[in-house]
């Protein structure tokens, strides 16, 4: 998908987010759920008919009981699914986010751009592809 910033410095960046590989993507979550569980996370069983609104509050609940050490790898990863696209009018044109390059000034971006990630990954449960 592409996703184009709204706020302060990012306005109109440009940004391609792709899917994880079904493999990368089934390891990130195995690797979040063995930390959220290893610290204490009670993960409750209707999760899924909390729609992606749900899921997202939680998993910001969950990341929040991670040690830094756990949850930085797993954040970092979420951003190999994010690349600019450093000129909307070749969007075929797309390189890795630089910080040299300020493609993102705004933190604001970033987290925009992690719900995009998510939501990207996760669409399918709640949309009857699962």
């Amino acid at each position: 998908i592409t996703y184009t910033a709204t706020d302060g410095r990012d306005e109109g960046k440009v940004f391609q987010i792709t899917e994880m590989s079904a493999s990368q993507a089934e390891k990130w979550a195995t690797r979040a759920l063995l930390a959220m569980a290893s610290n204490g996370v009670d993960i409750p069983d209707d999760i899924a008919s909390s729609g992606l609104s749900g899921i997202a509050a939680f998993t910001i609940k969950a990341i929040c009981g991670m040690t830094f050490a756990e949850a930085e790898p797993l954040l970092d990863e979420m951003f190999t699914c994010v690349k600019r696209i450093p000129d909307p009018s070749s969007p075929n044109i797309v390189r890795n986010v630089r910080e040299d390059a300020q493609d993102i000034e705004e933190v604001m971006t970033r987290i925009k751009l992690r719900k995009e990630v998510f939501k990207l990954h996760t669409d399918p449960f709640f949309s009857g592809g699962v």
